[in-house]
């Protein structure tokens, strides 16, 4: 178990006062226990001091060993609750201590237990979605427990998180969950009836490098070119300083003298963008805590031109790691495709969609697509139930077993036919452009210009053509920072943006 090598060791009149029995943050009354999974419960003590730990008419006992560390694993159980779990310490027999006060978590519940994750747009709370007028004053959902993990970026893997611990659901806590997340959960909890615990440990304006651990990173040497621009930030970071304290003196000049307050241009935070930085704080001290699955939505800062093309290795990186991390088994891992934003020519929206596409080649993963429920003039459009009603038919077919249609049409190959060309799909039963003529698509021939195309279905194909390029060799959709795209199936989900050119 990766946890920080420490003990108390405090000097009193000579004799040695021990350090008491503690449990990391993500343990606390009203929490949720992954069903189905060894319930562990882990912490610190005096080395040489024995635990016992009782849940559910199970009692179990260990000893911290040297470095005070005690860890204990309890067996497996169908959802309910609330259940009791006590935990007490009893001093080495050597020490001349007494028994300890026991630690006492009440209200623990019994069900399914997601992690929720990434930047701004899961990030974003349920005080500002569109739908958080209805929703909110009716959130007191009694099987839908919430944690959030407070921001932390470290140099090395911390022990415990910082949070305030795990909370029922009510218009108070929810407010400021995640929404994508507490849409989720409500979900899932309607459906399955079982309790959902939601961990929500985001960090908006971050790019995915943050989120993955070191090592696993310096595993792909594709992925080398982080470590360049990491260099270059911190190289760049002495100078930066001495920018910034320019820069409010000039703020503090403007305010002086009534005139506008200058603008300058956005320079990445150093101290969330670094590799590993935000696994290291926020995610590491997680992993001992079992889980159902991860819910993902992150890649808009993974946009710019550099990074961009990066972004399929990076998140793979990132997935084999948690999932490994975890010792859990591959779980569904669900994440959101970034939405349609026009942002500037410095970045490559279109490219990351792509990246996000490739990513579905790996088992258990779902991608829910959003390009139809963006909003082109925000970055943080504010329609967050669609999304996460779209993730959680995702978790209903991936992990509950549902027969349920979760994914929009997805690209499966292209096929030249003369002066047009024919591309076929996946998940495109009932394709249709709701009622109105196809748009989005693009043809190129053999020279790789790309030109407008004009497009209609034809069963669960489309065929585009442009009467410019006689011999089309490849067709995209969608393929722009913020495009006009309307392909859906039968159960209403768009088609994610694809090129067929490599």
């Amino acid at each position: 178990m990766r946890l920080h090598r420490f003990f108390i060791l405090v000097l009193l009149s000579g004799s040695a006062l021990l350090a008491q029995v503690s449990l990391p943050r993500v343990l606390s009354s009203h929490m949720v226990v992954q069903r189905d999974l060894p319930v562990h419960v882990w912490g610190w003590a005096a080395p040489g001091e024995g635990v016992t730990v009782t849940f559910r008419g199970e009692t179990r006992r260990v000893k911290a060993d040297r470095l005070g560390e005690w860890s204990i694993y309890l067996a497996p159980g169908a959802a309910g609750g609330s259940f009791e779990l006590k935990v007490q310490g009893q001093p080495a027999a050597d020490s001349g201590g007494t028994p300890e006060q026991a630690i006492v978590l009440e209200d623990v519940l019994v069900g399914d237990v997601w992690l929720a994750s990434g930047q701004s747009n899961m990030e974003f709370p349920m005080s500002r979605a569109a739908t958080a007028t209805q929703d909110l004053p009716h959130a007191d959902i009694q099987n839908v427990r919430l944690l959030i993990v407070k921001e932390r970026s470290s140099d090395s893997a911390e022990a415990d998180i910082d949070t305030d611990g795990w909370t029922i659901s009510s218009p108070e806590t929810a407010k400021d969950f995640s929404a994508v997340a507490w849409y989720f959960a409500r979900d899932i909890e309607q459906r399955e009836h079982v309790p959902v615990g939601v961990i929500d440990a985001t960090w908006g304006g971050t790019v995915a490098e943050s989120w993955v651990r070191l090592t696993a990173l310096g595993e792909d040497a594709s992925l080398a070119p982080l470590f360049v621009s990491r260099g270059k930030m911190t190289d760049h970071d002495a100078q930066g300083r001495l920018e910034e304290k320019d820069q409010q003196k000039q703020i503090a000049e403007a305010k002086a003298e009534g005139r506008p307050e200058p603008k300058f241009p956005w320079h990445p935070p150093l101290a969330s963008w670094g590799p590993g930085l935000l696994w290291n704080g926020m995610i590491a001290p997680l992993t001992p805590f079992p889980i159902r699955g991860v819910l993902w939505y992150q890649g808009e800062s993974n946009s710019a031109l550099e990074r961009a093309p990066l972004y399929n290795h990076i998140f793979r990186s990132l997935i084999e790691d948690w999932r490994r991390e975890w010792g859990v088994g591959d779980f569904p891992f669900l994440y959101v495709q970034i939405s349609n934003f026009k942002s500037t020519p410095a970045e490559d929206w279109a490219l990351l969609r792509d990246q996000q596409l490739k990513t579905l080649e790996m088992r258990n993963t779902a991608m829910t697509v959003t390009i139809d429920i963006g909003n082109p003039d925000d970055v943080h459009p504010t329609d967050k139930v669609d999304v996460a009603l779209r993730m959680a038919r995702a978790a209903r077919a991936l992990s509950y077993g549902e027969k349920v249609e979760y994914d929009g049409p997805l690209f499966r190959q292209a096929t030249p036919e003369g002066a047009a060309i024919r591309t076929w799909f996946d998940h495109a039963k009932g394709l249709t452009a709701n009622g109105g003529q196809v748009t989005g698509f693009e043809v190129a021939g053999a020279d790789g210009k790309w030109a407008a195309a004009t497009a209609h279905i034809d069963g669960e194909t489309v065929v585009a053509n442009n009467p410019d390029i006689r011999e089309p060799q490849h067709v995209r959709y969608g393929w722009a920072n913020s495009p006009l795209c309307n392909l859906f199936n039968s159960e209403g989900l768009p088609a994610s943006p694809f090129t067929s050119e490599h």
